[in-house]
């Protein structure tokens, strides 16, 4: 499916829309995806980038459009926007950061009101960060069955 302003492929094509807090690494995150690079500075996204990213698969190709938004409180008021056309979403928290997670409910809120019934994975980042380690029992994971299931 093309999204609107994109060319068709011969492949499946997906709006990927990336949401969470400021620094917890999503730019870094597709980045990593699109070069192999690890960037250490952090510069905070400003409104949205959107990079292309293949993935190769047992069952062929696949694309995605990923649309790597802002976590900044200020620029809050266009991220309904980004959201539009959404297929599926990654939900990124820093597990070195409670605030971060705490937050995820109010990011999986936003993204249902926009993009509604779209797969939404959680991805709890950094970590690999050694001086700011959080025991594992701190953070709680938990499923939300819809309609009974």
């Amino acid at each position: 499916m093309a999204l609107p302003n994109q060319q068709t492929v011969d492949y499946p094509s997906f709006k990927l829309v990336i949401v969470g807090d400021g620094g917890t690494g999503k730019t870094t995150f597709v980045k990593r995806h699109l070069t192999g690079e690890f960037e250490k500075k952090y510069e905070p996204t400003v409104g949205v980038e959107v990079h292309p990213l293949d993935f190769f698969t047992n069952c062929g190709k696949i694309h995605f459009y990923c649309w790597d938004t802002t976590g900044q409180e200020k620029f809050g008021g266009l991220r309904d926007g980004y959201y539009i056309h959404g297929q599926c979403a990654i939900i990124m928290f820093d597990v070195t950061a409670r605030l971060t997670y705490k937050n995820v409910p109010t990011w999986q809120r936003d993204l249902c009101r926009v993009c509604e019934n779209i797969p939404i994975v959680l991805c709890g980042n950094k970590v690999d960060v050694k001086n700011r380690q959080v025991k594992a029992k701190q953070v709680t994971f938990q499923r939300k069955k819809k309609n009974g299931e």
